[in-house]
């Protein structure tokens, strides 16, 4: 029996999309609530997530739901760490949070919004914590807080079960997403928790449609060119930023120069690998998503591919 990767992003909106009991033991275990706050029902949302002003484009996210309190929960899996995410992050849960007063309510009664960020990548690279916990906090006294918004980033290659051995059900789902590897098949073979098994199960590749499995390939294709953007435009970034620094003679202008360098880089490696998805007839938000550029930055390159 094969599986497929639960890090997919097809895999993982059927797990946690379709599921709410797997979603609700998923939050539940990796969620930085206080004791009672536990969810005990939710129903889904939209992933779709319209902007309040004109002008602001829409963000699709991988899982978005509400509980039985009002709680509004973002969850989001990255394979590629960029900057961007984080703004988009940020923008998104703002976006959930705001978009309640268009049910009627008052302030007082606006629910806080939670986003959980499974990052398959090292983002702080100089930190040995996996586990990210932000909110909005006094300075001078991080105990007084302003409610409503909170993050949670987890760079899943730092993961070790033994530093959270107490935390039983962070352990299993963690391991669920990091160690499923058809080489190394000990967690399938004896999953601990019924709602492990049951994850494990809808991972087995009969039970998807062959068009299903083409979008599934595509994806790590998708990923795969996403990684080579990262590496290619860094080490251009470099190359040039060090040519532009020489030039400067000096430690501003050699950083300087490196950022330009590493931004210019960036950018002409993201159009010419959104020229290639084009011509692959990838659609307009994928192309978004794995490059970072603009639906209107992309509706540009055709127009000029057009010409």
């Amino acid at each position: 029996m094969r599986y497929l990767d639960p890090k997919n992003d097809l895999t993982f909106k059927k797990v946690f999309g379709e599921n709410p009991d797997l979603l609700i033991s998923f939050l539940n275990a990796l969620m930085p609530f206080d004791d009672g706050q536990f969810i005990e029902s939710l129903e889904y949302l939209s992933p779709e997530l319209v902007p309040i002003t004109p002008g602001v484009k829409n963000s699709i996210v991988d899982v978005r739901c509400i509980d039985n309190s009002g709680r509004q929960f973002i969850i989001e899996m990255q394979m590629h760490w960029t900057d961007s995410f984080k703004v988009r992050v940020l923008l998104n849960a703002s976006k959930a949070y705001v978009s309640q007063l268009e049910r009627g309510k008052e302030f007082k009664s606006m629910c806080p919004v939670y986003s959980l960020n499974l990052v398959n990548d090292n983002y702080l690279p100089d930190e040995t914590d996996f586990y990210h916990h932000y909110r909005i906090v006094n300075i001078e006294n991080s105990e007084d807080r302003i409610e409503g918004l909170e993050f949670v980033f987890i760079e899943l290659p730092k993961f070790k079960p033994e530093t959270i051995a107490e935390k039983r059900m962070a352990v299993l789902w963690l391991r669920f997403l990091t160690e499923f590897d058809n080489e190394n098949p000990a967690i399938k073979e004896s999953p601990e928790n019924d709602k492990i098994r049951k994850a494990i199960e809808i991972l087995e590749e009969s039970s998807y449609t062959k068009d299903e499995l083409e979008v599934y390939d595509r994806y790590w294709d998708a990923v795969r060119v996403e990684k080579a953007i990262k590496s290619d435009s860094i080490e251009k970034g470099i190359r040039q930023g060090r040519v532009e620094g020489r030039k400067e003679g000096r430690k501003e202008g050699r950083e300087e120069g490196r950022k330009e360098g590493l931004e210019k880089g960036m950018t002409e490696s993201k159009i010419n690998i959104a020229k290639t998805m084009i011509i692959s007839g990838y659609n307009d938000d994928e192309i978004s998503r794995l490059t970072g550029l603009s639906i209107e930055d992309i509706l540009e390159i055709k127009n000029e591919k057009d010409k």
